[in-house]
């Protein structure tokens, strides 16, 4: 079978608060790479981290609950500082503390923020 993609381009995520949306992606070490409107002149916004790309745009309609896209995770060096900053900034986090996973070769640990779009 002839390769088609290469790897991920950005992941799409509607918003019915641009503001909060920022504020989340920001927090969380993101750069805003590109603001610009849509076709129906709606708010989009492009947020880079390393090599991840999340696309974000207003529509007024968002659900605003869990869905197809149900988490992206991202690298941290020190996760204990990076849950100390979640919780500072106030981010909901979804389970109790710092979890482990026996993933890979010496696990994982990982905890769950909920965006603000669910």
């Amino acid at each position: 079978m002839e390769k088609i993609a290469s790897g991920v381009q950005h992941i799409g995520i509607p918003t019915n608060n641009m503001e909060a949306t920022t504020r989340f992606y920001e927090g969380l070490g993101f750069q805003t790479v590109l603001s610009t409107h849509g076709k129906s002149n709606e708010k989009v916004i492009f947020f880079r981290l390393g090599n991840l790309t999340i696309e974000t745009y207003e529509n007024q309609s968002a659900v605003g609950k869990t869905g197809a896209i149900d988490h992206i995770a991202l690298d941290v060096a020190d996760i204990d500082k990076a849950f100390a900053i979640a919780m500072t900034n106030g981010y909901q986090i979804l389970e109790d503390g710092i979890q482990f996973l026996p993933f890979w070769d010496n696990g994982i640990r990982y905890f769950i923020v909920l965006g603000p779009n669910g």
